[in-house]
């Protein structure tokens, strides 16, 4: 399988990269705004591998890329919706926060090639959010709130996975809740509707997330946390292996989770 990399030189996109080399995948393009010049291998720490990091997406043309592995930012994911479905390239995307703009591209592309973004490629959060969703419907009239925790350095808030647990939440009950960012000064007291959204930001904490089920004389907390940000690497390039040469539409994890069960 041949490999692209955009958001390449960022944590994310070296983990790709080194994870792809122990596969014995080819990363055959890298794309980034930092780094540009030097070798994405050495960058990622696995020795040079003759691919040096462009700034521009086209760098994505001619590479006879299989797949692009996206890590970026929403300007450059709905850049990427629109080159790789011109140039026929699978797309998987982890990039998180993205605008309505970059959520119309990829379904756009997603017509002309496979599309699976997910805010978080963790196997593990994909399995949470269905418990989630069955807890909120067996447990209907108790309360919810998540807290999510991330590294000082991410710049959304909540997080996309955050508000994947939030729609978990809202798929297992018959109303939706209404999202609630923290809470100050006098609030009133907490309303049945409310599903409570808190991020917490510190240190380098890769990822932890907790929803919280309160009822009466007991709570349920479930929760996930990430110690390593290759578990996200793999699950990236896991989708990657699993969705090329599928036909053209959207995908989520969990057609790739359900194809393993």
């Amino acid at each position: 399988m041949r490999i692209a990399v955009v958001g390449a030189s960022g944590r994310m996109g070296c983990a790709v990269v080194r994870i792809a080399r122990a596969l014995s995948m080819d990363v055959v393009c890298a794309v980034a705004s930092t780094g540009v010049g030097r070798d994405i291998g050495d960058l990622a720490g696995v020795g040079a591998i003759g691919v040096p990091v462009v700034e521009t997406l086209q760098g994505l043309e001619g590479a006879n890329a299989d797949v692009a592995i996206d890590f970026s930012a929403p300007a450059a994911t709905e850049a990427l919706a629109s080159l790789a479905s011109r140039c026929g390239v699978s797309i998987v995307s982890g990039t998180t926060g993205l605008t309505e703009e970059a959520k119309t591209a990829l379904d756009r592309a997603a017509e002309r090639v496979p599309v699976l973004w997910e805010p978080n490629m963790s196997i593990g959060v994909h399995v949470l959010a269905r418990v989630v969703s069955q807890a909120a419907s067996a447990l209907a009239d108790w309360d919810v709130e998540i807290v999510e925790t991330h590294h000082h350095d991410k710049v959304d808030a909540p997080s996309g996975t955050a508000l994947r647990l939030a729609d978990a939440v809202n798929s297992g009950r018959s109303r939706a809740s209404r999202l609630v960012h923290g809470r100050e000064g006098k609030p009133g007291r907490r309303q049945s509707e409310e599903l409570g959204m808190h991020a917490l930001r510190g240190g380098d904490v890769i990822g932890d997330h907790v929803v919280h089920l309160f009822g009466g004389g007991e709570r349920l907390e479930l929760t996930h946390r990430a110690t390593s940000r290759e578990v996200f690497a793999h699950g990236a390039l896991r989708a990657a292996q699993w969705l090329v040469g599928r036909p053209a539409r959207r995908y989520s994890l969990g057609d790739v989770l359900d194809a393993r069960t």
